[in-house]
């Protein structure tokens, strides 16, 4: 833990910052008053999620869409073609 009064940390606060990410720090004022800086990681987003290598081609990828809403729309006399989407040429 590194403790720093508050002039030296306004003066060298971005290397408090990266001291920071290692280790806990401290700022006192001369009121007494002390601060502590924790580093903390942002969250992931969920939808960052690696990529995959496939062979498939965009329009593989499209046809098997639209096969499926098809599919869909025959099974299910309820659902109309329009309704899931199958305007992909």
């Amino acid at each position: 833990m590194k403790v720093y009064t508050f002039s030296e940390a306004r003066q060298r606060f971005a290397e408090i910052l990266n001291i920071a990410r290692e280790e806990e720090v401290i700022i006192k004022r001369r009121g007494g008053e002390i601060f502590k800086i924790v580093f903390k990681k942002a969250p992931k987003s969920p939808f960052d999620i690696p990529g995959i290598k496939t062979k498939a081609t965009t329009k593989d990828i499209l046809r098997a869409i639209k096969d499926s809403r098809e599919n869909i729309a025959e099974k299910d006399p309820s659902v109309d073609s329009a309704d899931v989407g199958v305007i992909i040429k």
